[in-house]
């Protein structure tokens, strides 16, 4: 039986859709808040970039490498549907009720395993709703580097990782039948955990390695310029995490209503985790580290936001807040490393702890792949899958990390770093020609 086109499903993935492309702005404004008086131009324009060069990437070669193919392939898609140039002409005899237009869509959430709802919305949408994902996890890893990489150098290495890196991993995870991590591994990611969160934290930790300590680190306090525009790119991405979360479901029914509802609890109890350590740690609660422990709830939640009791989402928000509240206030500066803004201790980090739960806390009945977590089912195979699957994203994301950074750095002369005299004086000015705060600057 072939389902008809629903229009409540059609018009709750057209809204999810627009609440994700939402975060990624919203991840500009979080980013620079917290980023220098000098380099916030640099922060948020990086971040406006990665909107172009993801968007014309995604439709001229992304959606095909992700999602293309007929899965004969463990770790791409193909080269089918390259411009998506067989879109409109899906769309058309979707609308002519032709049969060859209903295809599973993505192997994502129920459309990826029940064919009865393969068609409860129009193909076309899945096209941008996924470009949006990849947007977002291009945009975290520029926080990484931020104040001291290369515009260009910034532009270049994204315009390549959306299609070498993030498009084969999405299609690894999410690319149905015959993909190594969903289905030849048997790991569960809802909503982008290994594809989102852990493939761009850890990014920005490789190139902010490969980049080298900011002046002054370690020995300087970088405090966030702009505490309210922290707030209200978290209020932002909040709201879009809805739309990330629900409708990686892709059908408005119950699944999509538990993932929502897990989202508000897993976020909520990360702030509250959040504020108690760093009472505990500093003496003061703070609005940057609400924020930050918003996200880190809603990091966490993300690969399980459709398979775990509500109850289970709010133990991993409060057990992730805390354990990426301790890799920034912590290990950063004892290992060294020096992610600008945090990228890694937050959507890496909280990615991996977030995974590892989902492993534990899975609800037999509402797993893809039919397993369920320890807790239920006493049976260690979906953590074991849990594990390999984010052992595989590191490897895979870390060795072609570390291919890329080296090729477009002997693209730019050898060097992915801006000089002495632009990073002392600012980005913004030198780079960009701009200031967020001309009048302070006696520019205006």
């Amino acid at each position: 039986m072939i389902a008809l086109l629903d229009t409540g499903s059609t018009g709750f993935m057209l809204v999810c859709t627009m609440l994700v492309l939402l975060m990624t702005p919203g991840l500009a404004f979080f980013y620079g808040g917290l980023s220098r008086r000098k380099n916030v131009v640099n922060t948020m324009v990086m971040i406006f970039a990665v909107l172009g060069i993801v968007g014309v990437a995604w439709v001229a070669c992304g959606w095909s490498f992700a999602y293309g193919g007929d899965g004969s392939i463990p770790v791409f898609g193909g080269l089918d549907q390259l411009g998506c140039l067989s879109a409109v002409n899906d769309m058309v005899a979707e609308a002519a009720g032709t049969p060859d237009a209903f295809a599973i869509l993505s192997g994502q959430g129920a459309l990826g395993t029940d064919p009865e709802l393969a068609a409860s919305y129009p193909a076309i949408i899945d096209i941008v709703f996924q470009m949006a994902f990849a947007m977002i996890t291009c945009a975290i890893i520029t926080g990484a580097v931020a104040g001291r990489m290369k515009f260009g150098a910034v532009c270049a290495f994204v315009a390549v990782w959306v299609l070498a890196v993030y498009a084969p991993l999405a299609h690894m995870v999410w690319g149905g039948e015959g993909s190594l991590i969903g289905e030849v591994i048997g790991a569960l990611d809802f909503a982008g955990g290994d594809v989102v969160h852990i493939s761009s934290g850890l990014t920005g930790l490789v190139l902010c390695i490969m980049l080298g300590r900011r002046k002054g680190f370690a020995v300087l306090s970088y405090r966030p310029h702009n505490v309210p525009f922290v707030a209200l790119g978290a209020a932002l991405l909040w709201f879009g995490w809805f739309g990330f979360n629900a409708g990686s479901e892709f059908a408005a029914d119950g699944v999509a209503a538990l993932a929502l509802l897990n989202t508000v609890t897993a976020s909520a109890a990360g702030v509250l985790s959040w504020l108690v350590a760093e009472r505990v740690h500093v003496g003061k609660c703070t609005l940057v580290g609400a924020a930050t422990g918003l996200v880190a709830g809603l990091v966490a939640i993300t690969p399980a936001a459709g398979f775990v009791e509500p109850w289970a989402a709010l133990v991993m928000g409060a057990v992730t807040s805390p354990v990426v509240y301790a890799a920034i206030a912590w290990a950063k500066r004892r290992i060294g490393y020096d992610d600008a803004l945090d990228a890694f201790g937050c959507h890496c980090v909280g990615g991996i702890v977030g995974g590892v739960l989902t492993g534990l806390f899975c609800v037999p009945e509402l797993s893809w792949t039919d397993a369920g977590g320890l807790l239920y089912t006493g049976d260690w195979s979906l953590l074991g899958a849990q594990v390999l699957g984010i052992v595989v994203t590191v490897v895979f994301v870390v060795a072609a990390d570390v291919v890329l950074g080296f090729i477009v750095r002997a693209c730019f002369g050898g060097s992915l770093r801006v000089s002495a005299a632009d990073e002392a004086a600012g980005l913004d000015v030198a780079v960009h020609g701009e200031s967020a705060y001309p009048a302070y600057l006696g520019l205006d």
